[in-house]
């Protein structure tokens, strides 16, 4: 219907919709609360009308109004049924005409009596969940949630009895302890809500006098709840918990109005006093109110009282209690903490955290949102005690972060709950470790929700920390977050050169030549994953990376670290693929103490290591074997200027002792560096088939080039030392690329495309080369 239909229809309808709204032995309560449902619908029209068309909407609608306000109140005079929710439904038609207040009350009086037995003692038929014909509600409670009067006292006293919880209610979150906190928090659409929204109304509209309504019902309620106490009642509580809950509803109106504070305060006390010496047991929900309550108004409430009530909280989360108390203490101590004394929380903190952490294991949904907001309170109160209790709390989150992280409103809770925790040095170390394993193989959301909560702590670790532990578990955080990041994470910040600078000066300190060795321990990984994400960013320091190498190998005092540098040197080789020559030419032009250049220095130590079979891991050797032949193959002429370790001379003086060895120290031969390449390889292959033979006889081994076996044992018979059992482990698993690996070698070759490499093919093609190139000085080296 529109603006011009609307004058045409109504003085033609109207009279048959009166007629048959005022014949109840004709109609049946249906139809005619169909008829006022288009009464209301046409009278809505008109009224949006009015704005324009004042006088011919009022021209229209006077005539007609005496004998439907005379209808109305006749339909709203009688008592409220308990067994006719049809007439329910005809009243809610009724509009919202003032002539009709008296009768609309009496209505509200009544109505009370029949939601009680109804609804709220659940031992007469409440009629929910019907509807009519059109789909609208016909039950008690959508009724009584349209009635409103102009008697405020008698609003609110009738009002509070309204906001008792009904037995459904009590069924439902009895089971369900996540739909109580939902309900609780979103103000589901019931008559406890729409009556606490009509309390928080009343008081805006009627000022003072809705605060003195309030206040006056409340005083009444409570008589009436303790002598249905006295009585022995069993439902005594439900007015009790409505009471509690028509102040926590209007609590800021309250509190704000000055006079709150002596009256409310001590009448608060009073009741929550007395009420908390009944079991949690006997009326759950009745508990769990008194501490919400006490925390809605501990600021006008005795010190001593609210400690008590913190106290009694701390402890009820460790209990053995039904769900709803666990609630109600959660939701104290959430507000309570971060005012409480610090000598309550230190004594009772473990406790505590031990019991939330308890309950965030068994938590779904709502009631992990605020099982998290109450640790975020507890951690952030027992701030001065957050060392003892962070290798506890931050594993457990930083898991949960990971397990939610697609929801928004959990992970953030679990990250709030962890920042109080950082100390001006970052994301403490305990946390470091997990951090790492959350992001390997993780999707790349994922990897920049923990980059942008523990990048700059990480960062602040490895430039401030003295303590070697917490570098190295910082270096391979930032190393896992490289790889998994790549080149997005210099985007991540919104300032890509902060970011490269970051990198850089981790770098630099790692690489600090006057640090301790175990400080830089995974120096080399970091690095690795730099080259291998960031290359167009890295080229442009490539100069200084290797000075740093340099200095950096050159003071280290643990083997593993120099082994690990090495491996950014082979990797560096296969970058510079297929100009080599040039990267040689680089290490040439850098100087290195005690050394002919820095390529003299790096190949002497690179043959030894790799020599001596101290380089593990399986993409360790492929990398550096394999680069070891590109080296080979560009038979630079510096090659031939070096000279590096050969092979352990025996000695003829019998058993080597301890006290001996130190005296008189192993003997090598030298030999030149293509020479000593060319036995690594050898010996690299031979290995490789001591590994397969006999174990895959079909093996990729048979793919190879025969022939060549009489060279390979000859290189190798210069070998007089044998690898470790690690080593030969690695060398299986660098032939067979289908076994699994440990982490750290998951991470530095997961992403790298020279794990694809055929290790056996690799080298036996670059032999075949090298030979052919010059087949006089392949010959030659053959016999040194």
């Amino acid at each position: 219907m529109d603006d011009k239909m609307v004058p045409n229809l109504v003085p033609v309808l109207f009279p048959c919709l009166h007629t048959i709204v005022s014949s109840p032995q004709i109609y049946d309560k249906s139809l005619r609360s169909k008829a006022l449902s288009i009464v209301y619908n046409c009278t809505s029209m008109v009224g949006a009308m009015s704005g324009v068309y004042k006088t011919e909407t009022t021209a229209l609608m006077l005539p007609m109004l005496q004998p439907w306000m005379e209808q109305f109140s006749s339909i709203l005079k009688h008592p409220v049924p308990s067994e006719d929710p049809d007439d329910w439904s005809i009243r809610m038609e009724y509009g919202g005409i003032s002539v009709i207040v008296g009768p609309l009350w009496h209505t509200f009086v009544s109505s009370l009596e029949v939601y009680v037995r109804s609804s709220i003692e659940g031992v007469e038929d409440s009629y929910d969940g019907r509807y009519d014909s059109d789909g609208a509600e016909k039950s008690l409670e959508s009724f009584v949630i349209q009635v409103v009067v102009n008697n405020v006292k008698e609003l609110v006293y009738y009002t509070i009895g309204f906001l008792q919880m009904t037995e459904q209610q009590v069924h439902t979150w009895s089971l369900d302890a996540n739909q109580y906190v939902a309900d609780e928090d979103d103000n589901t659409y019931s008559c406890r809500v729409s009556g606490a929204l009509l309390l928080e109304e009343i008081i805006a509209s009627c000022g003072m006098e809705g605060i003195d309504a309030v206040i006056d019902s409340v005083k009444r309620r409570i008589s009436e709840s303790q002598q249905a106490k006295d009585t022995g009642s069993p439902g005594w509580w439900r007015l009790r918990e409505a009471i509690l809950f028509a102040l926590a509803s209007v609590s800021e109106q309250l509190l704000e109005a000055e006079v709150s504070g002596p009256t409310v305060g001590a009448m608060l006390e009073q009741v929550l006093t007395d009420d908390m010496a009944t079991g949690a047991p006997d009326c759950p929900f009745l508990y769990a109110r008194l501490f919400s309550s006490v925390a809605k108004f501990s600021s006008v409430m005795n010190n001593q009282v609210t400690e008590h009530f913190l106290y009694a909280a701390i402890k009820t989360v460790g209990m053995d209690v039904p769900p709803p108390v666990k609630v109600g203490a959660c939701r104290a101590l959430s507000q309570l903490l971060p005012d409480a004394t610090t000598g309550i929380i230190q004594h009772h903190a473990m406790d505590l955290f031990s019991s939330l952490i308890d309950l965030l294991e068994n938590a779904s949904d709502e009631t992990m949102h605020l099982v998290l907001e109450t640790l975020q309170a507890a951690v952030k109160a027992g701030y001065a005690i957050s060392a003892s209790i962070e290798p506890v709390i931050s594993p457990i989150m930083l898991n949960m972060w990971a397990s939610h992280v697609s929801d928004p409103f959990i992970s953030i809770d679990a990250l709030e709950v962890l920042e109080p925790q950082q100390q001006p040095d970052g994301l403490v170390a305990g946390s470091l470790d997990l951090v790492t394993m959350l992001v390997k193989n993780a999707p790349i959301d994922v990897v920049k929700a923990v980059y942008q909560v523990s990048f700059d702590p990480v960062v602040r670790i490895v430039l401030q920390s003295d303590d070697h532990s917490e570098m190295q578990n910082a270096t391979q955080c930032l190393a896992a977050l490289v790889s998994g990041g790549k080149h997005d994470m210099l985007a991540w910040s919104g300032d890509s050169g902060f970011t490269m600078r970051s990198f850089l000066d981790v770098a630099s300190r790692l690489l600090d030549p006057d640090l301790e060795s175990s400080g830089s321990l995974f120096v080399g990984s970091y690095i690795l994953q730099l080259i291998l994400h960031l290359p167009s960013q890295m080229a442009q320091h490539i100069r200084d990376l290797v000075t740093a190498l340099i200095r950096r190998m050159q003071s280290s005092q643990i083997a593993g670290l120099k082994s690990s540098l090495l491996l950014i040197f082979a990797r560096l080789v296969h970058m510079s693929v297929p100009h080599v020559e040039q990267f040689i030419d680089l290490l040439v032009s850098i100087p290195a103490e005690g050394h002919r250049n820095s390529f003299s220095y790096v190949m002497f130590e690179w043959t030894r290591q790799q020599g001596k079979w101290e380089i593990q891991g399986a993409y360790q050797i492929k990398v550096t074997t394999t680069a070891l032949a590109l080296l080979l193959l560009t038979r630079h002429v510096e090659l031939g200027n070096v000279n590096v370790q050969g092979h352990l001379i025996k000695s003829d003086t019998g058993i080597t002792t301890r006290s001996r060895a130190k005296i008189i120290p192993d003997q090598w031969t030298v030999m030149p560096l293509p020479a000593k390449i060319l036995a690594i390889m050898a010996d690299a292959l031979l290995e490789i088939q001591e590994q397969v033979d006999g174990d895959n006889e079909d093996s990729d081994w048979e793919e190879v080039h025969n022939e060549d076996d009489n060279f390979l044992y000859s290189a190798d018979a210069k070998s007089h030392n044998r690898p470790t059992y690690e080593y030969l482990d690695a060398m299986a698993k660098a032939f067979n690329e289908d076994q699994d690996d440990d982490y750290e070698d998951d991470l530095l070759s997961g992403t790298d495309p020279l794990n694809e490499i055929n290790l056996v093919n690799f080298l036996f093609e670059s032999l075949a080369k090298f030979s052919e190139s010059d087949r006089p000085f392949f010959e030659h080296l053959y016999q040194v």
